[in-house]
């Protein structure tokens, strides 16, 4: 006989599912930063600066695991989970910094993390024939408004084909997103958090290792400085993030949770204010205002 969870406990699991994709959403925000730092520290591109994250989160997490003699998955299904997600992060990653390299950050942000929530919003309403409620369009047109005014008007000097290929490459990267977003609503018996995020991102970073060695190398002097700064990428937005995002993801609708990423930015944007140097318009205060709305006004009616 099958006991249905008591209402108290699955409101509390619903609230704990929430509270670990916002903190994941404000950790990824940590990233973009760091990111810049380390490139700036060690000259690497963006796509060897990628293939490094998903490298030391990943062997990160599968040192921790071997530490406290964690048993791995046995399970085929769990183990086609942990591939998928693997070729899904490298794919995002690839794609997004891809685009990155032929327009600019803002075109390349603006579309892959605009559109994720859109793209979610529809495989649930198609997949799951889901009823999309006018509320919910309403909410992810402000989001994606606030996102434009944060990130601002792309700088001048791109050509049509990189705009295009950019903008293709981008959608792509939202894509992958949205998808391993979908998968992940879905729990695989006896796949841990974080065992999934170690190994699938060990598989991504494998991936994503060739074509940046190809394209711009992937020397890196290591200094007290360099190394720091790639723990803290590789533990931070990274390891430590996406558990928290698989985590969450067990008791949240996707489409909240794509929604809820878009903190990403927000975040991002806000500690370059602080410590980069970088200067937050009045049309970006208003932008980040109107994805905070969005985020609650969602959150509050999950």
């Amino acid at each position: 006989m099958l006991v249905s969870e008591h209402p108290v406990a699955a409101t509390r699991r619903s609230a704990t599912g929430m509270w670990s994709l916002v903190l994941a959403a404000v950790l990824w925000g940590t990233g973009g930063p760091t990111g810049s730092l380390l490139a700036q520290e060690t000259g690497l591109s963006p796509l060897a600066v990628a293939a490094y994250r998903l490298a030391t989160g990943g062997v990160l997490v599968l040192t921790w695991l071997c530490l406290t003699r964690q048993p791995l998955p046995r399970r085929r299904r769990a183990w086609i989970r942990i591939v998928v997600n693997g070729l899904l992060a490298a794919v995002f990653q690839a794609c997004f910094f891809a685009a990155v390299s032929l327009t600019n950050v803002s075109f390349a942000t603006l579309l892959t993390i605009g559109t994720s929530p859109a793209l979610v919003l529809s495989a649930e309403w198609i997949l799951r024939r889901r009823r999309i409620s006018t509320s919910a369009l309403a909410t992810v047109a402000l989001a994606v408004s606030g996102l434009a005014l944060l990130v601002g008007r792309p700088a001048g000097g791109i050509t049509t084909t990189n705009a295009l290929a950019g903008a293709g490459l981008a959608l792509l990267s939202a894509a992958g997103f949205a998808t391993m977003t979908l998968i992940g609503t879905r729990p695989v018996a006896g796949l841990d958090d974080l065992a999934a995020t170690g190994m699938s991102f060990t598989i991504g970073a494998a991936m994503l290792v060739p074509p940046a060695a190809v394209t711009a190398g992937m020397d890196f002097v290591p200094t007290p400085a360099s190394v720091g700064l790639l723990l803290l990428l590789g533990t931070v937005p990274t390891a430590v993030a996406y558990a928290l995002y698989f985590r969450g993801l067990r008791t949240s609708v996707a489409s909240t949770a794509a929604l809820v990423a878009l903190l990403e930015p927000l975040v991002a944007t806000l500690l370059a204010t602080l410590f980069l140097g970088d200067r937050l318009s009045s049309m970006g205060v208003a932008g980040a205002g109107l994805i905070a709305t969005a985020i609650v006004l969602n959150t509050r009616s999950s």
